[in-house]
């Protein structure tokens, strides 16, 4: 043993100097583990708006966009399918959209932000398939109805609003995202809102 007097201030140099260092090693390593907690790239862009460009958009045609890994729909409806949306509304099962499945902004008769510009979830309300755009040879699935939707799995039926026909399995009608128009040839999907 040594008889040699204790430093005590050397002591408290050192001791304060270690947990010093430990304390900057624990944040070095506490930074990664933290950043592991936030999304990835890949998971946020799956999340993100996307744009969709409209300007080649042909009356009658339908065009698909993914967001959120869902297919969506922007269809250019005609003047005949706007004019025609209301004359079949005794066939559907929620003709005014009362059930919660389009923004307050797409909640009217066309359920869009511009009638002419269809924006919707391309999945069936019934089991998550994707229904068929029959533009022309609806009539076959619904009499005095020239255009929709018809989904292939179990014969649910959906107008060009997207409302969803009585005596079919889907209970609700389709899902309209959240979108806006950025100007008058590109629409935003997954950012709420009518206009930019």
């Amino acid at each position: 043993m040594s008889n040699a007097p204790v430093d005590n201030g050397r002591r408290r140099f050192l001791t304060w100097s270690t947990v010093a260092v430990g304390g900057v090693g624990a944040a070095f390593t506490a930074v990664p583990f933290i950043k592991s907690w936030n999304p990835s790239a890949k998971a946020k862009a799956a999340g993100a708006p996307v744009e969709v460009d409209i300007s080649k958009l042909e009356p009658g045609q339908l065009i698909r966009v993914e967001w959120r890994g869902k297919p969506v729909w922007v269809v250019n409806r005609t003047k005949q399918t706007l004019d025609a949306l209301s004359a079949h509304d005794d066939k559907l099962r929620d003709p005014s959209s009362e059930e919660p499945q389009q923004p307050d902004y797409a909640h009217n008769g066309y359920r869009s932000i511009k009638p002419e510009i269809f924006v919707a979830v391309g999945i069936c309300t019934h089991l998550g398939c994707s229904p068929s755009y029959l533009p022309d040879s609806f009539g076959e699935q619904v009499q005095g109805v020239t255009s929709g939707f018809f989904c292939p799995c179990h014969g649910s039926k959906f107008d060009m609003a997207g409302r969803v026909f009585q005596g079919v399995p889907a209970p609700l009608n389709l899902v309209i995202p959240p979108y806006k128009f950025i100007n008058d040839t590109t629409i935003l999907v997954g950012a709420d809102g009518k206009e930019a």
